[in-house]
Formats: C-alpha cells, sequence, structure tokens
C-alpha cells in the first residue's frame, strides 16, 4: 500500500542519459545550489522567483546564471545502506524503507529523469548496484541484503564519490544526491569524516540521512550525519524517533524486540512504523523534488585549493529557513 501511495506521488519528462565509467570529476567553471526554504511550520515554500533570491561567496555577491523551479530535475541518487550490527534492530523495516525510496525516487517509467546506484558498508564499502534508470535493479539488490560486522561509513561516501559510471552531465544536469540509511556510526574506514566531507563539496553532493536509530536509543555517529547534511545542503530523518511519545505507558510495559507500548506484531506497532517511515521517505523525496536550482559563474576566477563559503538568501521573506551547500572547492584534488 505504502509503495502504491509512493509511486502516485512522483512523475517525470523524457530523459535519455548517457553513462560512462570512471572516478567522479568536476570542474568549477559554475557552481550549483540547490536550494530549500522551508517556513516556520516546516512547509516547502515553492512560489519563489529569481529576483526573491541572493547568493553570496566569501561575503561578495554573485550574479546568478540560471534559476529554475520545475519540479522533477534531473538527479542521480546514491543510496547507501548501513550492514552493520547496530541496524539489526529494525533491519526489516529499513530494508523496506529503502524499497520504498527506490520506488519513490526511480519510478522506472520511460519518463524518469533520475536515475540511482546502491552501495553498502559493513567493514568494507561496496558498490552493489552501479548507476541505472531501472528500480528493479537496485530492489532486487536491496532485498538480498543483511547486516553484520562493522561500519565503513566514510569509505562508502568516498566510493560513492569516485568508482561509479557517470551520467553525462553531472553534476550540473543530473545533480547528485546521496542518501545513507543508516545511524552515522564509523568504525571501519580507511577515510575520515574531513575527507569525505571535502570530496562530497567538490563533487557538488548533497547529503541526506536516514536515522536508523531507534526510539529511546542514541547512536555516537548522530553528529556525523548531522554534519554531512548541513555542510551539503541536506538534511537527516529520524523515522523511528519519536513514534511513541503520546503513547501512555510506553516506558512501564517494556519489550525485548526493542519497542514499549506497541508490541512487535501488532496493528499498532506496525501502523507508527509505517507512519514514520512515510513521513521520513515523503520528506527526503519531497526535498529532492522541489528544490529551487541556482547557478552562478564565480567572479573569482582564482583556481586555488581555499574552500570558498556560500550563503544564500532570500530579503523579500521574514521567519523562513533556507537549506544550501555551505560552500565547495574550486579546484578538483
Amino acid at each position: 500500500m505504502l509503495g502504491r501511495i509512493l509511486l502516485g506521488l512522483f512523475s517525470a519528462a523524457l530523459c535519455v542519459a548517457q553513462q560512462t565509467p570512471g572516478p567522479i570529476k568536476v570542474q568549477v567553471d559554475e557552481v550549483i545550489v540547490p536550494v530549500t526554504v522551508t517556513d516556520d511550520k516546516g512547509r516547502f515554500v515553492t512560489d519563489l522567483d529569481v529576483n526573491d533570491f541572493k547568493i553570496f561567496e566569501d561575503g561578495k555577491e554573485q550574479k546568478i546564471t540560471y534559476f529554475t523551479r520545475e519540479r522533477n530535475q534531473p538527479v542521480v541518487v546514491g543510496f547507501l545502506v548501513d550492514l552493520s550490527n547496530s541496524s539489526r534492530l529494525h533491519w526489516k523495516t529499513f530494508q523496506e524503507a529503502l524499497q520504498e525510496l527506490i520506488l519513490a525516487l526511480l519510478p522506472g517509467d520511460k519518463g524518469s529523469r533520475f536515475s540511482g546506484y546502491l552501495v553498502s558498508y559493513g567493514m568494507e564499502a561496496e558498490l552493489k548496484v552501479n548507476t541505472t534508470h531501472d528500480p528493479e535493479k537496485l530492489l532486487e539488490k536491496a532485498r538480498t541484503l543483511k547486516p553484520g560486522g562493522g561500519a565503513a561509513l566514510f569509505d562508502a561516501i568516498y566510493l560513492a564519490c569516485t568508482s561509479r559510471a557517470l551520467i553525462k552531465g553531472e553534476p550540473i544536469e543530473p545533480r547528485r544526491v546521496l542518501v545513507i540509511f543508516g545511524d552515522g556510526h564509523d568504525n571501519a574506514s580507511k577515510r575520515t569524516l574531513e575527507e569525505v566531507l571535502e570530496i562530497a563539496q567538490r563533487n557538488q553532493v548533497t547529503i541526506y540521512g536516514v536515522s536508523t536509530v531507534a526510539w529511546g536509543f542514541t547512536a555516537e555517529g548522530e553528529a556525523n550525519l548531522t554534519r554531512l547534511a548541513e555542510a551539503t545542503g541536506g538534511r537527516v530523518e529520524y523515522p523511528l524517533q519519536g513514534l511513541y511519545k503520546d503513547v501512555s505507558g510506553y516506558l512501564s510495559t517494556p519489550s525485548d524486540e526493542g519497542n514499549y507500548a506497541l508490541r512487535v506484531g501488532t496493528g499498532g506497532y506496525a501502523s507508527e512504523i509505517a507512519k514514520g517511515i512515510f513521513r521520513a521517505i515523503a520528506n527526503v523525496s519531497g526535498e529532492v523534488t522541489t528544490q529551487y536550482i541556482l547557478r552562478y559563474a564565480p567572479s573569482n576566477t582564482d583556481t586555488g585549493r581555499q574552500f570558498r563559503r556560500i550563503e544564500v538568501k532570500v530579503p523579500t521573506l521574514i521567519g523562513v529557513k533556507i537549506r544550501a551547500r555551505a560552500g565547495y572547492y574550486p579546484a578538483a584534488p
């Protein structure tokens, strides 16, 4: 049922893409800045025009050379899935959530402008499915994944940014998105958080997180997810947090299955989990498909390696929240 509802939410127009293997490389002649604007209740503000925006690089205003608010702009989505032991508690739940998000963003029809790939990470990061427009390839592999072992999250991000087939036109059109299904913990990577954050920024990737941390639990890696998302213009969803906060007795009837007043296998439990997942998927999918896309040619033509900070403002509105990438590097590493 959830899959059918989500499938009805997303449509697109025809786009035939050409794939080329090899490391991702970016030459920054033009900077792409996906922007999300929400009001004080978290609702998307979707009726703005180019004249409503101002964009600054290192404090200096830049001329916007391209603007669109059209839905379903071409996007390449990397699905990164945590196979560590910490994901065992609600593994089936998040395995289903992964499949729902794949169906939401890659409907598989002839009009799809979305493509995707699948990376899993346990003790090692592995490209399970290379870039494709076909959701069945991703779904088939997603159904076979099983958790166990460590968590090489940072290596998975590095792999996603360097070792997959490309779509012609990246990162301008289509743009690049990563969705991490995990708790943000890393105990097995050769790469560091700083390294992968830099390579994501260099490759103009926006990172989203769907946290697997269950209600009543915490994870030391949550700060990693938050930093990766905020620095690249994304967000983190917590579908299992707060599900039982309004349920009387949620702490007085503990359960070995990992929930409290609502026991695993009951209709109430399944309903609450489904609602949480639906909201998370709808929020991520909605944001990816409803963002404003701004581009500009930097007035600073220096090709040094220093990080350049980006700030987006909407002076015409008060009290809105703006999410956009924190900045970029002007030269490839």
